[in-house]
């Protein structure tokens, strides 16, 4: 199987659509368990994309115990430009 074939197979989430993801996860959630139930699922950010475990590996945190936890420690982990430009609202214009 090559690269562009794995990549097909994943999910691809935005991350205004990130909560909602991850609220589809059980919890209390364990990093671990956390990076292997979203190893198929690629973050689409402003600058690219990134697998959504590999932001979990990052975390410091031993566990999750809600959504909402999961996804504010995942937005700290993402670089700034990962969101798009700073003082850009979209929808305006």
């Amino acid at each position: 199987m090559t690269a562009a074939d794995l990549a097909d197979r994943m999910d691809r989430v935005k991350l205004s659509a990130l909560r909602d993801h991850l609220d589809e996860l059980e919890y209390p959630l364990s990093r671990e368990a956390a990076r292997e139930r979203c190893e198929d699922v690629v973050l689409v950010l402003a600058d690219g994309e990134e697998p959504l475990a590999a932001v979990i590996e990052r975390s410091g945190e031993t566990s999750f115990g809600s959504a909402e936890a999961l996804t504010e420690e995942l937005f700290s982990l993402l670089p700034r430009r990962a969101v798009g430009e700073p003082y850009q609202s979209e929808g305006e214009g």
